[in-house]
Formats: structure tokens, C-alpha cells, sequence
């Protein structure tokens, strides 16, 4: 697969946005399409100024297919962990192995850095399972997210 990625540029904003909107739960479909809009780009906001505060020195990288933008992928490297920030593809681009090829790539890194892979995952995230199967284990909980985490396997 011919998989890139490039920096984040400020013109990327109304893309993020878009793929933004496809991550979100459907429960905001019983309000008026102003109305959604208008919540979600609050929320938007609200993530893109979390992020900021919370992971200042990620790496934050849109992921080309070809010439197609398909998705984001924000790292934070710390000298603890390697913490997966977001991790996110278009609808049409999901199940397609472009994820569990990235991630991988990621793993590989943190392995040979020595450092965990973290990430919290919304509870109805679909991608948990593909988490898992990569061998994520469950490090905490609460009523809405798990925290996963990943470490290489130790050589004898």
C-alpha cells in the first residue's frame, strides 16, 4: 500500500473536522443539522485545545494514501512511552489494514525505544478489538474509556 505521512497543515483544519465528525457517536442524530454542526464543532474545538494542552510536543501526521488525504495519526514520544494521542481513518478507509499496518509501525518503534505503547480508547470504539488482537492489555477503566497499553514481548 503506498501509505504516507506528512505533517499537519493549517489548511488541514476543515479535513480533521470532517474525519472528526465520523468518529463521533450517532446519538447527536436527533438534532437539526445546524444544531449538530454547531455541537460538533464545539467539540472539535474543545479536543484540538485539549490535545494541545494535554500532549504538547505530539507528533501530529496526516496519513496519505497515494495523494488522498485518509486520516490522522498524533504520537507523543516521551523518555516514559510512546502515548498513541489519536489514531483515526476515514470510514471508507477503515477494515482495510491501513490501521493494524500504522499501528504496527508504531509498536516496532516503541519496541525498539524501549518504551511502552499507550492509548485510551472510548468504550465503543470498534478499533478496541483490533487493539487487543495486536496485544493491548486493558491498564484501567472508567465509565467511559480504557486505557490499553502494549509493551514488547521479553526475549529470553
Amino acid at each position: 500500500m503506498p501509505v504516507s505521512l506528512r505533517r499537519v497543515q493549517p489548511a488541514d483544519e476543515e479535513f480533521l473536522f470532517e474525519l472528526f465528525c465520523q468518529t463521533m457517536d450517532a446519538g447527536l442524530m436527533t438534532f437539526n443539522t445546524a444544531q449538530r454542526d454547531g455541537i460538533l464543532r464545539l467539540q472539535f474545538k474543545a479536543q484540538l485545545g485539549t490535545y494541545n494542552t494535554e500532549f504538547p510536543h505530539a507528533d501530529h501526521q496526516i496519513i496519505m494514501l497515494d495523494d488522498q488525504v485518509i486520516g490522522r495519526v498524533m504520537v507523543e514520544r516521551t523518555s516514559t512511552e510512546h502515548r498513541g494521542v489519536d489514531i483515526a481513518l476515514l470510514r471508507d478507509y477503515r477494515s482495510g489494514g491501513i490501521g493494524t499496518m500504522l499501528i504496527g509501525e508504531l509498536l516496532e518503534e516503541a519496541s525498539k525505544a524501549g518504551k511502552p505503547f499507550r492509548i485510551s480508547v472510548v468504550r465503543s470504539n470498534p478499533a478496541i478489538h483490533l487493539y487487543v488482537r495486536l496485544g493491548f492489555k486493558v491498564t484501567d477503566e472508567t465509565a467511559t474509556h480504557l486505557s490499553l497499553e502494549w509493551s514488547a514481548p521479553s526475549k529470553p
